[in-house]
Parts: structure tokens; C-alpha cells; sequence
């Protein structure tokens, strides 16, 4: 499988990002998004999705990362999954527009290999209204530390 440029969001990270985007927008329609969401695609394009929903959101975030990290170092295993070469997580929270606050669905994403994780916001409107729920495109929410 060839790599992207360092730096660079390959096509299997931005499918598996979007695929995430999209399965989280489904459950908002419906209510809110409980805890986060991580899901890991290894070599073999094998994807495994895991939710972390029974703590506080700092620690179901701080939980999943270190799902990622332990999965990418070997130290954890999952059946069937290899080392990821790259993850995404999802999680409801909120943006600061200058003028007030707006829900947001935020999405952390990255690749084995690369020097810098990436996050990004899709600002919602009509959450659990169904049709109704309406976001806009994602929006750079800042570079992270990378967890592969």
C-alpha cells in the first residue's frame, strides 16, 4: 500500500475519518453522542471501532487515545486487528464562535508515521431532530501530538 507524503492526509485516513463523521452524524440525528468513539484501520484495511462512553468525557477521551497509543506501540491487542496505520475519534462538544458557543461533533485523526495528529469541528444545529440536524463542513480545529 503506497504511503502519502509525511504530513500528508492519505485516502484510507480521510476514508476512515469521513466514515466516522458520518456514523457519528447518524447517532446525532437521533440525540446526543455519548462519550467517543475510536476507530483504527490496520495494513490489511481491518477496522475495529471501539466506544468509550462510562466515565467523564475527559477520561473517555483520555481513554481512548490510550487505546490508540497502547494498539499502535503492540501493547494492546484486538482480535483480528494489526498495528493500526491510522485512527480517527469522535466526540460532541462545543466551539467558541467570539459570540457564544455552538455545538460541535470534534474529530481527532492521524496517521503511523506522521509527525503531527490533526483535529477538526463540524459546527451542528437540530440535534436528535432527525432530518432536521444540520452541520457544516469540517472546520481545522489545531494539531495534536501524534498517537501512531
Amino acid at each position: 500500500m503506497a504511503r502519502e507524503p509525511q504530513g500528508q492526509v492519505s485516502a484510507d485516513l480521510d476514508m476512515l475519518t469521513c466514515d466516522l463523521i458520518g456514523e457519528a452524524l447518524d447517532v446525532l440525528a437521533a440525540g446526543p453522542l455519548e462519550g467517543v468513539v475510536a476507530t483504527v484501520l490496520d495494513d490489511d484495511r481491518t477496522r475495529f471501532t471501539c466506544s468509550f462512553e462510562e466515565d467523564s468525557p475527559e477520561e473517555c477521551l483520555d481513554g481512548a487515545r490510550q487505546w490508540v497509543a497502547d494498539l499502535g506501540r503492540g501493547a494492546k491487542k484486538q482480535d483480528g486487528v494489526g498495528a493500526p496505520r491510522c485512527y480517527a475519534l469522535a466526540y460532541q462538544g462545543a466551539v467558541d464562535l467570539g459570540s457564544g458557543y455552538a455545538d460541535a461533533l470534534i474529530v481527532e485523526f492521524g496517521e503511523r508515521g506522521n509527525q503531527t495528529d490533526y483535529s477538526a469541528h463540524l459546527e451542528l444545529q437540530g440535534i436528535g431532530r432527525g432530518d432536521r440536524l444540520r452541520w457544516t463542513d469540517p472546520a481545522p480545529a489545531g494539531e495534536l501530538d501524534p498517537l501512531l
